[in-house]
């Protein structure tokens, strides 16, 4: 009897730990401390390293879906990190040179990915897609595609390579809320008044090199000019009304499927 008691006992012991080491392993223990810098800051870090070879998405390599959170080798947070800063022996996944803290920040920005992509119900069709940019969308009055479109709005033919599919449909329904700097419209007005819109191309300290909204390349010096500076609101207009959520995500596919 008392073999059998210390036995329970050693029993018990011993399934105290397995059962906390099976809930930490089906948990995800780094994203319920993460903080939207984290998040940021995985995101620059995911970006400038990760994104070479698994893309902006994460769906780059055969069977990992890092944007949907679907991984070979990986079941908790603490397998990501491990991977992330050790690499994957005999595979191309190398080593890196990430501390702990800095492999979590990645792994809580894959992890906002992968909720991200669970809030939208509509699944995307390329080839659609590509009827309605030029078609209904009229997106290639400003942007250009495979040599043909619009010089105006920046040159999409490789935008799936460096942009998100939850960043390009933001770009769509809220083109005001982010738009990078080298996509921001600059105006100027010259001594004789004339009013001249566009995409800046050229700012130095004495000049202004721009498409103007008819595609010509303009220069201007600025001694010449009585207003000079970038516009407040960007000319892409959102399409939360006029494509359809079908639509809109037909679009997005699209646009990730322009690799370059």
């Amino acid at each position: 009897m008392q073999a059998a008691n210390r036995a329970r006992r050693r029993g018990v012991v011993v399934a105290a730990p397995v059962a906390v080491v099976i809930a930490l392993a089906s948990h995800p223990v780094i994203a319920q401390h993460e903080t939207a810098a984290d998040i940021e800051e995985g995101s620059r870090a995911y970006m400038s390293t990760c994104a070479n070879c698994h893309g902006p998405d994460g769906d780059q390599i055969a069977g990992v879906d890092l944007g949907h959170g679907q991984f070979r080798r990986a079941s908790s947070d603490a397998d990501l990190v491990r991977i992330i800063r050790q690499g994957i022996p005999d595979t191309a996944m190398p080593p890196s040179n990430f501390s702990d803290a800095q492999a979590e920040r990645i792994v809580s920005y894959l992890r906002s990915l992968a909720a991200a992509s669970r809030s939208s119900s509509f699944t995307g069709d390329v080839a659609r897609g590509r009827v309605v940019f030029e078609g209904k969308g009229n997106c290639s009055t400003c942007h250009r595609v495979a040599g043909e479109g619009s010089r105006l709005g920046p040159n999409l033919n490789g935008i799936g390579r460096v942009r998100r599919a939850v960043e390009l449909e933001q770009s769509l329904l809220e083109p005001d809320a982010e738009t990078r700097a080298e996509h921001r419209f600059y105006q100027v007005v010259t001594r004789d008044g004339e009013n001249v819109t566009g995409r800046l191309l050229n700012l130095d300290t004495f000049t202004v090199q721009m498409i103007d909204s008819d595609e010509r390349l303009r220069s201007f010096v600025k001694s010449d000019l009585t207003v000079h500076g970038f516009v407040e609101r960007t000319p892409m207009p959102s399409y939360r009304d006029r494509l359809s959520p079908q639509e809109l995500a037909d679009v997005v596919g699209y646009l990730v499927s322009l690799k370059g």
